[in-house]
């Protein structure tokens, strides 16, 4: 299952996807300066290396992952 969600800060949002496949966890992030890539052994990981342009709000952007889908992320 994918799950797609925003993530904003004060200057902008980004939209995010997040699958895992075979153990592995894939991020998709779409900015306005092109669509960016992470992956990792977790989502957050994944996350965060799909983030990494945006490295001076890294943690505001995460910050307002949702909590749902916080949730469903650590009981996966």
């Amino acid at each position: 299952m994918v799950e797609t969600f925003r993530l904003h800060c004060a200057a902008f949002s980004v939209d995010a996807r997040l699958v895992e496949i075979n153990g592995r966890w894939l991020a998709s992030v779409d900015t306005a300066r092109g669509p960016t890539l992470g992956c990792g052994t977790n989502a957050v990981d994944a996350l965060w290396t799909a983030l990494e342009p945006f490295d001076e709000v890294i943690g505001e952007l995460m910050a307002t992952l949702p909590r749902e889908t916080a949730d469903r992320l650590r009981d996966s």
